[in-house]
């Protein structure tokens, strides 16, 4: 009798849609995490995360894809990225990566110092690479499949960038889940609201769903889910910010919370 081949398979069908429809894998999510803190990572901790990129590079690919268009390009260009930045300050994030990108470097502006001399770039930049930066490269597999999952291409200078802000995002996001855990939760919560100039600021919404992310819940050894939807909260703003925290939440529903 001629035995089978072992196969793994998934414990529930839940979580093999949620491990095959994020372009970021868990395990590089988890290196990431490896990265910035010691502590341990739960595997819903990482899909969150890992989702909250995939939300933010898709809106950034959207918005590039809509600038594309009116040119009728099909393939993007670094140019389209920053017409999605200009179009939407939502989709400004990974800002360490531009200093590091050629895209940017025309429209970063002169710094000087106190003594006012020009800070030159290399100076902004720092004597040490952000391991963000460092580790860019890894998302390209993980950017290409997004892409490709909003029907555009993109050339290889685009790629990078994208690789670049959801390295340094992802790794920010990291950086800031762990610092939930040992802060015992969000000590810099903030909220941005438009204005209009001779209205009066609208009423704070002292309901709202996100400040329950503020008091953490769990022990002191792992990140968990919540404490990525926390840092969320810190790294993102507006509708991107709710967009974000309901997909991650709703992709992770069916598992613990650690």
């Amino acid at each position: 009798m001629t035995r089978q081949p072992f196969r793994a398979k998934p414990s529930s069908p839940q979580i093999a849609s949620v491990v095959t429809d994020l372009p970021f894998r868990p395990q590089l999510v988890r290196a990431v995490f490896r990265e910035v803190t010691s502590l341990q990572v739960s595997r819903p901790a990482a899909w969150a995360a890992a989702s909250v990129t995939r939300t933010v590079l898709t809106a950034i690919i959207d918005g590039a894809r809509s600038a594309a268009a009116e040119e009728a390009r099909k393939r993007l260009i670094p140019k389209d990225l920053i017409s999605a930045i200009d179009r939407n300050v939502e989709v400004e994030v990974g800002s360490a990566w531009y200093l590091h990108s050629p895209t940017f470097h025309g429209l970063m502006g002169e710094v000087r110092d106190a003594d006012g001399a020009l800070v030159s770039l290399r100076e902004r930049r720092g004597a040490r690479t952000p391991s963000g930066v460092a580790g860019a490269h890894r998302f390209e597999a993980g950017v290409r499949r997004l892409l490709g999952s909003r029907g555009v291409r993109a050339v290889p200078a685009m790629v990078r960038d994208l690789d670049g802000i959801a390295s340094v995002f992802l790794t920010a996001l990291a950086r800031d889940a762990a610092k939930v855990v040992s802060e015992g939760g969000v000590k810099r919560f903030g909220t941005v609201s438009l204005v209009v100039p001779g209205e009066p600021a609208p009423a704070p919404l002292l309901k709202d769903p996100l400040l329950a992310l503020s008091v953490r819940r769990g022990d002191g050894r792992t990140v968990g889910r919540d404490d990525v939807l926390a840092a969320a909260t810190m790294q993102l703003f507006g509708d991107l910010r709710q967009r974000a925290i309901t997909e991650a939440a709703e992709r992770t529903r069916n598992t613990s919370a650690n």
